[in-house]
């Protein structure tokens, strides 16, 4: 039997002490894991992970302020859309094509604005006490106020959209508000 300890040996037996030294280590030093502070119990069971239907009425609390809300948001966003064209336009360093470009997207804005005020008005004039439209020329969502909303009523709603857009009835979005 040959008892020479060569050099590699020596290296292997050294890595596995070292190793077995980090294990007992870690194992001494490591949290059990046990060791929580319970700070307090969820009083919510809330499922974040549940779908919610686009066709079931959602209850915001009060829909008249909703409704105020979003149409002071939406207003501001269109003020600032405008503006901004506005601006484009009136840079001179922009060719004609660009101008027109621009003057283009600025027409298509306000069409957009009108498209949405008409539906609204014709949706209200189904006997909804408000709606809300957001309207792009592939989608339409609709918000209406209502304690449920009939099968029917969603049809009429749809008929005026697409009646007045043209848009495929499977992008229309129907929102109920209590």
């Amino acid at each position: 039997m040959n008892m020479i300890v060569g050099k590699r040996q020596i290296i292997l037996m050294a890595l596995v002490l070292g190793l077995g030294i980090a294990v007992y280590l870690n194992w001494i030093y490591a949290d059990g894991g046990n060791d929580f502070v319970l700070t307090g119990k969820m009083s919510e069971t809330k499922n974040y992970g549940d779908a919610q239907y686009v066709e079931s009425p959602l209850d915001i609390g009060d829909g008249e302020a909703y409704f105020a809300e979003a149409k002071i948001t939406r207003t501001k966003s269109r003020d600032e859309a405008v503006e901004t064209l506005k601006t484009m336009l009136s840079d001179s360093t922009l060719d004609a094509d660009q101008k027109a470009e621009l003057a283009l997207q600025a027409a298509e804005l306000a069409k957009s604005i009108e498209t949405e005020g008409k539906i609204e008005n014709l949706v209200k004039s189904k006997g909804f006490s408000e709606c809300m439209v957001y309207y792009d020329t592939e989608r339409v969502d609709v918000i209406v106020k209502t304690n449920g909303l009939l099968s029917n009523e969603a049809a009429q709603i749809k008929d005026i959209i697409v009646r007045e857009t043209g848009v495929d009835d499977k992008n229309i979005s129907i929102v109920e508000i209590n």
